[in-house]
């Protein structure tokens, strides 16, 4: 993918760490201390959020440095800001791999191949990871959970998964 510039989530500054301007940021990555591999952290419109020049692990992501940041109040004013990565700073995941985030705009097809709709995001809510799908219908967009029995079948290079929605709470299967 290359030149992909979509921006990915990587993680969250939690505030102030200490006295002396340290930042923990919560991470969203397998690996928090990646987040000093990405290059300049970024806010959701693309400026530059945090450069960071040091970090160490922490309970739920990072403690580090970032040169933006002087004191701790510096650190705390930045509480709740969101920092992306262009998804081509990822490396190429191994063949049989992927990025949730690739999964973004993949169309979504029903076991007759009819479109339902196209993957807007990838949430979790806490139990598993959910797709997000806006019908092509138009409509509300609905959620469906990211299993092997709801997604199948991932064609990621043409553009498409199978989709299998769950049975609705309150409806039955025919007799």
């Amino acid at each position: 993918m290359a030149g992909d510039d979509r921006l990915i989530l990587v993680g969250q500054v939690a505030g102030g760490f200490g006295v002396k301007g340290e930042v923990r940021i919560t991470a969203y990555t397998a690996d928090p201390l990646a987040l000093t591999a990405y290059g300049p952290l970024l806010r959701a419109d693309g400026s530059p959020g945090l450069t960071l020049t040091s970090a160490r692990p922490d309970k739920n992501g990072v403690v580090g440095r970032a040169r933006e940041i002087g004191t701790k109040e510096e650190a705390d004013a930045l509480r709740g800001l969101k920092l992306h990565v262009p998804r081509d700073r990822f490396p190429e995941p191994d063949e049989d791999e992927f990025y949730l985030a690739d999964l973004v705009g993949v169309e979504a097809r029903d076991p007759d191949d009819a479109v339902l709709g196209v993957v807007k995001s990838v949430q979790n809510f806490g139990a598993s990871d959910m797709l997000e799908i806006a019908p092509a219908t138009g409509g509300p967009t609905w959620y469906l959970p990211f299993t092997r029995e709801a997604v199948p079948e991932l064609h990621l290079t043409a553009g498409w998964l199978r989709a299998v929605r769950p049975t609705e709470v309150g409806e039955r299967e025919p007799d």
